[in-house]
């Protein structure tokens, strides 16, 4: 606990973003050259879908890590209603934008996977809906965070929005089981270990690493220029 108070204060985080922000922006581009290279050279094509399902690398990691993130949104909504730390509403405001990039891109990638795959771009099956369910929850939240010019309004009625919101995330991860739908079963995730070939998975798991620290060394990024912005209206307004 004391670790994530020191870590909660804004100068202590900028000292952290320091060191970590070139790692993940080094470890970004070095799993984004291998793993694509490994996904579009060196992974084999699928037995039924053949080359459509290299859509895969750039599909999963997109929508896995859009909702871890919304996880981790939820999370830090929930410490800034409690003990009202500045720094957990900046993380939701710098990573809000970068979960719905995510989501949307999941989206897309997902339709364009669908229509050789389904012969359509879109059905409004349980794990399709309720991936838009998400991503129109990262717009909500966008909005309604912007909606009010007191910070502390904003944020408090933004984090409620969050929590009420992560009732759809196991419904995204596990409406395959749940319902019957078009959208394959968990091949990562699932009793029994992975159920893909090896010669796939690991440039799937490299993308997922990829992304992982490109979205790390994003919102830190955002968080640094939110608390600069703070600090000069702050300023801003002790001149006033």
């Amino acid at each position: 606990m004391n670790i994530l108070t020191r870590f909660a204060n804004p100068g202590q985080f900028l000292k952290l973003a320091a060191i970590l922000m070139p790692i993940c922006a080094g470890g970004a581009v070095v799993s984004f050259a291998y793993g694509l290279y490994y996904a579009l050279f060196n992974s084999p094509p699928d037995y039924q879908q053949g080359e459509t399902v290299r859509i895969m690398y750039i599909h999963v990691p997109a929508a896995s890590i859009g909702m871890m993130l919304y996880v981790a949104m939820a999370v830090a909504a929930g410490v800034g209603l409690v003990a009202r730390h500045t720094l957990a509403d900046i993380f939701c405001v710098a990573a809000a934008p970068v979960g719905a990039t995510l989501v949307a891109l999941c989206l897309i990638t997902g339709s364009i996977w669908g229509k050789p795959t389904w012969g359509a771009w879109w059905v409004w099956d349980a794990r399709l809906t309720s991936v838009l369910i998400l991503f129109l929850l990262y717009c909500g939240y966008m909005v309604l965070r912007h909606a009010f010019d007191d910070h502390e309004r904003g944020a408090k009625a933004s984090a409620v929005l969050l929590l009420v919101g992560a009732v759809n995330i196991p419904i995204v991860r596990f409406s395959v089981e749940w319902w019957h739908t078009l959208h394959q079963p968990a091949s990562l995730l699932r009793a029994g270990g992975a159920a893909i070939a090896p010669t796939m998975l690991k440039p799937l798991l490299i993308m997922g690493m990829a992304y992982g620290f490109y979205v790390a060394f994003l919102i830190m990024l955002r968080m640094k220029t939110l608390l600069l912005a703070r600090r000069i209206e702050a300023a801003a307004q002790q001149d006033d």
